[in-house]
């Protein structure tokens, strides 16, 4: 039979020929845990005496705040370290910089592999063709303990980029593209493979600038079949192993192009990554600040193109750069290279390597109603403090830096503005609530919420600022303290009620605390047109129970009684229709019943 990359991968981990839609036990070949989550892969270790299956496979990576400014993030990564210590686990403190890039530069896993981690940008290894995929706590305590862990084989879509983009044009550019035209979730459950010309073009960074951003397209993973440089790149660090590619005649759920001929600067308007329009339509808005890094664009070439414009200018009065390279060893090469000087002169703030201010981290946070241009790759409201936050590439962010406003490069305007103050947003704290644990039952009946709204993302449902939470009784009065309109709910809900949302519900993180949350205030049930990926793997791990059915427009409203059986996946609603909904997966079940994969 024929196969994709993806079918290949995972069939050479699970031992056997697999296709799309199979569940099957696939061997990981590099399991990580980061500072964010670290802590409570240990606890769930420890609470279910498990040991470490394989130590030389497995690792820690401090990269959400890698000078443990935050107290709870200094001790869950003391936690973390003593454990490593313990068992033999690798473990990259916190001057080593981005797990992911680690990953890849240090050759824990090379084109055709397997890794896992706390990082729901693990996919970004798929810019060397290896499958990567972000995890929640118990899923990575399972994978430290056994080696291995379930997947559903996704089907794959063949996306070409057609076209010769402009000269203005960067890797950033063209996933942006990508994301204008797939939406939130127009690759909701489905791995990639992104080929064409101006793909194959790219560097390394190019491609990591690429396969970070599937997660925004609700994608497992954007895979680029590995070039010459990539693997040489690879074999640097590792000889141990074998790319995979496509087989010629493989069979794709679908084949879709991306347009890029005479590509332009894109940006992503705040709020929506994939609000993405061109930079000329927003130029001239005044900015406050802007950001160099995270794991989307924090490589050698997005800083060297920040140096180049700054080497003969310097910030807009008022305007901060905050540059955090994605590795030490980037930053070590920026040092040699005279960019840091470079920066420094300019104004620039250049912090340690890191995730920086995406993972609520100590550099990149903005104040309330400051405006700022991020090379990140989300931009959802709160993601990174109480501003106004767009996407671009590094070039935008730069160019836009010294003029004060944003702009591109070939617009600069050496002249630069006064930096006006735009009026504060507001954002609410979470009201406090009550906790417990739900109940398992196959059939249950509940009082409905309806939420009807799609892509509500894990910022929304658990805001990043309780990331170091680790006591789930303490989780349930920050549910939807983000999402505008339902900072009431912990203290409304009641046990077994069950909540209605719309498409790819829980897009964004991996944070484990996006589903222990409704645990904490018992919500019995969610019922939800799609859930994103990681966040469904999260629910149907942790034994809450979710189920796939389109409620928000049966005619259902807030405090309606409905009946739903899990196995069946029937659900009557209170004129006495029936709809269905996908039923509980044998694995589903078995898990649920079980009460939880550990």
């Amino acid at each position: 039979m024929s196969h994709t990359v993806v079918e290949k991968i995972l069939g050479a981990h699970a031992g056997r020929e697999v296709f799309p839609d199979e569940i099957v036990d696939v061997e990981i070949d590099a399991r990580v845990a980061r500072d964010f989550g670290g802590a409570n892969v240990v606890k769930n270790l420890r609470e279910h005496r498990l040991d470490v299956a394989d130590p030389t496979r497995t690792f820690f990576t401090f990269d959400c705040n890698p000078t443990g400014s935050d107290q709870k993030y200094a001790a869950n990564q003391q936690i973390c370290r003593l454990f490593a210590r313990e068992q033999g686990v690798g473990l990259f403190d916190i001057d080593r910089g981005i797990g992911t890039h680690l990953a890849i530069d240090n050759g824990l896993v090379g084109p055709g592999g397997t890794l896992v981690s706390t990082d729901s940008h693990a996919n970004i290894l798929g810019a060397i063709g290896a499958f990567g995929q972000g995890m929640g706590d118990v899923d990575i305590a399972h994978a430290f303990a056994h080696g291995r862990i379930w997947f559903k084989v996704p089907p794959t879509v063949q996306v070409e980029f057609v076209g010769t983009p402009s000269p203005l044009a960067t890797p950033k550019d063209l996933v942006l593209a990508a994301l204008r035209l797939f939406g939130a979730n127009g690759l909701l459950g489905y791995s990639a493979e992104f080929t064409g010309e101006a793909i194959e073009r790219l560097s390394l960074d190019g491609r990591i600038t690429v396969s970070s951003m599937a997660t925004e397209m609700g994608g497992i993973i954007a895979l680029i079949p590995p070039s010459h440089q990539v693997i040489d790149h690879c074999r640097r660090a590792s000889a141990r192993f074998e790319p995979v590619f496509a087989d010629e005649d493989a069979r794709y759920a679908r084949t879709v192009q991306v347009d890029v001929e005479g590509l332009l600067p894109l940006l992503s308007r705040p709020g929506h990554p994939e609000d993405v329009v061109e930079v000329a339509e927003v130029a001239g808005q005044p900015i406050d600040s802007a950001f160099v890094g995270s794991c989307t664009n924090g490589r050698m070439e997005d800083l060297r193109a920040v140096a180049r414009l700054l080497q003969e200018h310097k910030l807009a009065p008022g305007v901060v750069l905050k540059i955090v390279p994605a590795t030490d060893r980037i930053w070590r090469q920026c040092l040699d290279e005279g960019l840091i000087e470079v920066f420094k002169r300019a104004g620039a703030m250049v912090g340690n390597a890191g995730c920086a201010g995406c993972a609520a981290g100590q550099i990149g946070q903005t104040g309330p109603g400051e405006v700022a241009v991020s090379t990140g790759n989300r931009n959802f409201a709160g993601k990174q403090g109480k501003g106004l936050m767009y996407l671009a590439s590094p070039a935008t962010a730069a160019s836009s830096a010294i003029a004060g406003a944003i702009t591109t490069v070939d617009a600069l305007d050496i002249a630069p503005q006064r930096v006006s103050r735009p009026v504060p947003q507001r954002i609410d704290q979470a009201p406090e609530t009550g906790s417990g644990v739900a109940a398992k039952p196959t059939r249950m009946t509940g009082r409905v919420w309806v939420v009807d709204k799609d892509n509500i993302d894990t910022d929304m449902i658990y805001h990043n600022r309780h990331l170091a939470v680790t006591d789930l009784l303490e989780m349930g009065q920050f549910t939807f303290g983000n999402l505008p309109g339902w900072e009431q709910f912990p203290q409304e809900a009641q046990p077994g009620d069950i909540l209605v949302v719309g498409q790819n519900f829980g897009c964004g993180s991996s944070r484990q605390q996006a589903v222990d949350c409704f645990k904490a205030l018992e919500v019995g049930l969610i019922v939800g047109r799609s859930f994103g990926a990681i966040y469904e793997r999260n629910a149907i791990n942790n034994a809450l129970p979710i189920l796939v059915a389109d409620l928000v427009h049966s005619g259902i409203k807030d405090g309606d009684q409905i009946e739903v059986d899990l196995t069946t996946g029937e659900i009557r609603l209170p004129d006495g229709r029936l709809l269905a909904g996908q039923p509980f997966s044998e694995v589903q079940m078995a898990i649920y019943q079980k009460g939880g994969l550990l």
